[in-house]
């Protein structure tokens, strides 16, 4: 039905909605487990907020495993250049996301005041470690990641774990966890009443300003930053070989995009102005609709890396002929052909049976709720 061309497209499309769809859905309850010591102050209170997410956080890591899937199938060079690359940054993600199945299940099991203080810590690194790790990714590839090909397309990192946190990469990892802080707090308002939630407000209103002004600094540095270029003739269409194209670095490439269609800055526009937007409402006390809003700022930081990066996946800053791009890091049309198939009939199950579990625990979690529900609640 597509061809191999519309078919690349297609899917770095798709790998965005899938990368969106885990900032959204998994990210709120990230954002509400990094709020989690510093908003509730009673072990009641604090039970109230991961009530607030306990019932569906396990469910939303499905966007998470099929994000991660999406990539192993659609750009399987990708999937083994940055797992292998990002090691023991891939490996600091799970030892943290270990923290959140066991503290959500465990921690109220006894009632032991260092016990569950014990646990909503772990329930933070959970939510604040990989939000963070995900942002010194993204401003690493940015900047280009040291990995070269060989003749046998085997690829090969030259780089350490300490090189990733550079300042850059840094500001990106500030930026990313504002982000799922400031919507985990409009979550957190929603589903609250009290002293919780006016806390929970005025982390909305912190955390979104940070995002924003992290974002416009980050803006600032991409323009000066080295940015790739593909300087021979690409056949869109061509079986994919990552070393058959010559790539240059000029400083402010990365905007090279936004002056071509200057309809593209929309999208950084949408991550500003979604920003401020949910910051008014959280001060106007107009929590969906803050959602709602730090749910589009997120499209707009996200999309704003992809039109940058595009038709860049990967660069290497080592061997910039080396680099992954859309054209040549993917798999092959059979499979990007049936992917998609599987993805038209999965993906609206995965959004009706979500709306629908949302439908069904909405509404405010109380302390009253706790009280009543002491040996059932989480």
């Amino acid at each position: 039905m597509f061809d191999y061309e519309t078919l690349k497209i297609i899917w770095w499309l798709l790998v965005g909605v899938l990368l969106l769809g885990f900032a959204v859905m998994d990210g709120h309850d990230m954002g509400v487990g990094t709020l989690l010591p510093f908003v509730g102050r009673t072990d009641t209170e604090r039970r109230v907020i991961i009530n607030t997410v306990g019932p569906h956080w396990d469910g939303n890591q499905v966007w998470f495993i099929t994000g991660g899937g999406a990539i192993f199938a659609a750009w399987p060079l990708v999937y083994a250049t940055a797992f292998s690359g990002f090691y023991w940054a891939m490996l600091a993600v799970l030892w943290a996301l270990f923290f959140r199945p066991v503290g959500f299940d465990y921690r109220s099991k006894i009632a032991n005041p260092t016990w569950r203080r014990t646990w909503d810590w772990g329930l933070f690194i959970g939510g604040f470690v990989p939000p963070v790790i995900f942002g010194v990714a993204f401003g690493n590839l940015l900047q280009g990641v040291p990995f070269h090909f060989d003749d046998n397309l085997v690829s090969h990192y030259t780089g350490s774990f300490w090189q990733l946190l550079n300042p850059f990469a840094l500001l990106a990892g500030v930026v990313s966890s504002a982000m799922i802080t400031f919507h985990g707090a409009n979550y957190l308002m929603h589903r609250t009443e009290g002293a919780i939630f006016e806390r929970t407000r005025l982390w909305a209103m912190i955390s979104g300003l940070v995002m924003v002004a992290a974002f416009l600094l980050a803006g600032v540095f991409v323009a000066d930053l080295p940015g790739y270029v593909i300087t021979s003739p690409v056949d869109p269409s061509a079986l994919p070989n990552p070393l058959a194209k010559t790539v240059n670095v000029e400083t402010g490439a990365w905007l090279n995009n936004f002056a071509a269609q200057p309809l593209l800055w929309a999208v950084p526009a949408l991550g500003v102005l979604g920003g401020l937007a949910g910051v008014l409402l959280a001060m106007l006390r107009q929590t969906l609709a803050a959602f709602v809003a730090s749910s589009l700022a997120m499209a707009g930081i996200i999309g704003t890396a992809g039109v940058a990066l595009f038709p860049f996946v990967m660069p290497s800053s080592s061997a910039p002929a080396s680099s992954l791009t859309v054209w040549d890091s993917v798999s092959s049309h059979l499979t990007l052909t049936l992917m998609f198939w599987a993805t038209v009939i999965f993906m609206p199950l995965i959004i009706f049976y979500t709306g629908w579990a949302y439908k069904v625990m909405a509404g405010k979690v109380t302390e009253r709720f706790i009280e009543a529900n002491d040996k059932a609640a989480y």
